[in-house]
């Protein structure tokens, strides 16, 4: 499957509330790759290395798994402490009742509150202290470690029990005026995200919190030396019409590229249907097919394939094709962004 490429906001934003802070991330974002260009280039894409490269160089200099977002640090180390308390537990439910209890202790943060029912259970994350921050930098950094904190539960979740957490719904407690952005999320959750929210709450399926924890500590270990490049990869969480299209799409990478009808056979619908499954999600199966070929070519350049190879093993008649084609996936040509 093609590795999907992640906006550069997320390090742009990352760079800028540090710098507020005091904190120059140049090392970071050197050891990544990720230069000046890319980061004034609101179209760029980052490959889930690069942000990963970047993240843990943003720990090694802070010493802070938070990176500078909150009051109190989150050292380095703290998360693994946290994980090895989480795997001996007998099921997902005792895990996330030992997760909030952790994370209070460990890095000053609110617990995490949870409200059983009789069908899933309501996970609220309340906002860390962000008040060491300028006033005007405190929404963004807010809105960011609340992501990050949501994504972290839902994906740790899913691994922990190894398999897909089924969430009834996602709420975050800020607005969204971009609807392109708002569609992200919701491909990120597998669900429809409510934005504008009184607090940010995963609500789980009670059928997940009663799972048992499957990893050990030595998959636990493999885990951690990865981390938090899982977070940035992990892709089963998302039962929507267009992630499937993605998928098939990605295998027509590897062969012959299949047309919408192919596709809508394939997921056993008519090609009507799956057009109108499409519009609701505000997508189109050209516009995930441009997508698919955008982050192929993004993870090529970035593994040092020539433009030639990338060219051809993408189907373009000729390497101007390309070049032409990503200019306009990215604002840049294949040569300056590599």
């Amino acid at each position: 499957m093609t590795p999907r490429t992640i906006p550069v906001d997320f390090v742009v934003k990352a760079v800028s509330l540090a710098a507020s802070g005091g904190v120059d991330l140049t090392y970071p974002l050197s050891i990544a790759g990720i230069g000046p260009e890319l980061l004034k280039d609101a179209h760029s894409r980052l490959t889930a290395e690069q942000v990963t490269l970047f993240t843990q160089a943003a720990w090694q200099l802070t010493d802070d798994e938070l990176f500078g977002l909150a009051s109190t640090p989150m050292r380095r180390g703290s998360f693994r402490v946290i994980c090895l308390t989480l795997i001996h537990t007998p099921d997902l439910a005792a895990a996330m009742e030992r997760m909030s209890e952790t994370t209070r202790v460990l890095s000053g943060m609110p617990p995490m509150l949870i409200s059983r029912g009789d069908d899933s259970t309501r996970l609220t994350i309340p906002p860390a202290d962000n008040s060491h921050l300028p006033a005007a930098a405190r929404p963004i950094a807010g809105q960011l470690l609340t992501d990050f904190r949501m994504v972290l539960v839902h994906r740790f979740a899913a691994w922990l029990i190894g398999g897909r957490v089924k969430l009834h719904s996602v709420e975050l407690p800020y607005e969204m005026s971009d609807p392109a952005t708002g569609k992200l999320y919701d491909r990120m959750f597998g669900t429809h995200v409510t934005f504008g929210a009184p607090a940010a709450v995963l609500e789980f399926d009670n059928s997940a919190m009663r799972a048992p924890i499957v990893q050990t500590e030595d998959t636990l270990a493999d885990y951690l030396r990865e981390s938090p490049n899982l977070l940035f990869t992990a892709r089963d969480y998302d039962s929507t019409a267009s992630s499937q299209v993605r998928r098939a799409l990605e295998l027509g990478l590897q062969g012959e590229a299949p047309g919408t009808d192919d596709i809508a056979e394939m997921l056993s619908v008519s090609t009507a249907h799956l057009r109108r499954l499409l519009r609701q999600e505000g997508t189109s199966v050209n516009q995930i097919r441009e997508e698919v070929l955008r982050d192929a070519a993004v993870s090529g350049l970035s593994r040092g394939d020539s433009v030639d190879d990338i060219s051809n093993k993408l189907g373009f008649s000729e390497p101007s094709a390309f070049r032409r084609a990503f200019k306009r996936w990215t604002g840049q040509t294949p040569g300056a962004y590599r």
